[in-house]
């Protein structure tokens, strides 16, 4: 999927029930855009059958193309390989490392190993933003400071496609912040605004 088609499917969730899981997931890639405050500082990690190598590269070329270095993740692997490039040479104690100014975010449908949480809940110990997506109801997001799901029902994208969305909304700016939460809320409790003819 390519960022053309990232954006037909925004917007076919904007006309359709997704609308709301839409808002949740602007929400998620405006607290991963601000989670990492330097280059390097985001970690990627996923489940050990189905590490995100696919959300790795497609963060990274719009995080190049934006001009954002610290959106390029440094995915972790368990065994990465000792001729890798350094952002794909680094291994689960890179994650025990993290702390201020650096960010982890989790990327699985299903709640990483114990190795993986033990590390990540050092990480938030020594002040690591923890984001999660993808899991509904998971471990790990006791431990996230900031948490999407992606449920199993049309109103919501894939996997695959939360991960596109995710990534293209965390590289474009939008209006957001404290009046657009603030409308979302009032049009929750009151129901949309209603033109008058």
């Amino acid at each position: 999927m390519d960022r053309s088609e990232a954006r037909v499917l925004r917007e076919l969730l904007e006309l359709g029930r997704g609308r709301a899981w839409l808002e949740e997931a602007d929400d998620f890639a405006a607290a991963l855009r601000a989670a990492p405050r330097r280059p390097g500082g985001l970690l990627l990690v996923g489940a050990e059958r189905a590490e995100p190598w696919h959300m790795a590269a497609h963060l990274s070329d719009e995080a190049r193309i934006a001009g954002l270095g610290q959106l390029s993740p440094t995915l972790i692997q368990r065994t990465p390989r000792p001729d890798a490039p350094p952002h794909l040479a680094a291994g689960l104690d890179r994650i025990s490392a993290a702390g201020r100014s650096e960010a982890v975010l989790i990327v699985a449908e299903d709640d990483p190993d114990s190795l993986v949480l033990e590390r990540v809940d050092d990480a938030r110990r020594q002040g690591a933003r923890i984001l999660t997506l993808g899991q509904d109801v998971p471990l790990s997001a006791g431990l996230a400071h900031e948490s999407l799901g992606v449920p199993d029902n049309p109103e919501a994208p894939s996997f695959d496609g939360a991960q596109h969305l995710v990534s293209t909304a965390a590289v474009e700016l939008r209006p957001g912040g404290l009046l657009v939460r603030l409308r979302r809320w009032i049009e929750a409790a009151n129901g949309p605004r209603v033109e008058r003819w």
